[in-house]
């Protein structure tokens, strides 16, 4: 099992497949596929409540698994999801920022007891949607658009105990001038030049997020929906590496 990718800032930008299916099979290929290409593969709600926390154990077998299930409850229960899923090992692991520090503290002390301190994985605080636009915010009763809402949510998140955090490209340099180079950030919504958007309100090319600082992106559609995933895959690495 590939130990947690906990380290300093370096300049490379890495790529993470999304794997949105509930067919491992598929799953399997897409990897294959892939993997000169991706460093991780994330597997989210759509897998796992589909196919089990079996097949994401064996679907991401040898790989880094970004296991994005966007924990979001009172500190107690996050804290027993947490140690709930230290069997599968996850390389990375999201919580939603939302859910207040107090749920960040319990979900990060449930890292540190359930974890060998060698695979411990990256807590990941989602900050907003990139779903989300200032409108839609708005209508659940968030004023100041998405980047006020990331910075509170982002500084707040790390200071209690998050490792890093999910945003979207257009708030990357927001947080790096906040926060400075030390959380890690993982950003969805990131498109190639000329790719349908799909439901992403807030995106970015595979070069610019990396011009912005991003550590990681999540790419899913735009590679497994092509009609060559590996080629895909290859250019958007190629993009990443400048």
């Amino acid at each position: 099992m590939p130990e947690s990718p906990v380290a300093p800032r370096s300049n490379r930008t890495r790529l993470i497949l999304a794997l949105d299916t509930t067919d491992p099979a598929q799953a399997a290929r897409w990897i294959d596929a892939t993997a000169p290409s991706c460093d991780a593969v994330k597997l989210g709600l759509e897998f796992t409540l589909g196919c089990g926390l079996e097949a994401v154990s064996r679907v991401s077998a040898d790989r880094a698994l970004f296991l994005d299930l966007k924990l979001h409850d009172i500190p107690n229960t996050v804290a027993a999801a947490v140690r709930a899923l230290a069997p599968i090992r996850p390389s990375m692991l999201t919580i939603h920022a939302a859910g207040g520090a107090a749920m960040i503290a319990a979900a990060r002390a449930a890292v540190e007891d359930s974890f060998p301190a060698d695979v411990q994985p990256i807590l990941l605080a989602v900050t907003v949607l990139t779903s989300l636009d200032a409108e839609a915010l708005h209508a659940t009763g968030i004023a100041g658009g998405p980047r006020q809402q990331v910075l509170r949510l982002g500084r707040m998140a790390m200071q209690a105990g998050a490792h890093g955090l999910v945003c979207s490209p257009h708030e990357i340099l927001a947080l790096r001038d906040s926060l400075g180079d030390g959380p890690c950030l993982v950003v969805p919504g990131v498109r190639p030049a000329g790719a349908d958007p799909g439901d992403q309100k807030r995106v970015m090319t595979p070069a610019a997020a990396r011009a912005a600082g991003a550590d990681w992106i999540v790419v899913g559609r735009p590679i497994t929906r092509a009609p060559d995933p590996a080629a895909a895959a290859a250019a958007i690495a190629a993009e990443l590496e400048g």
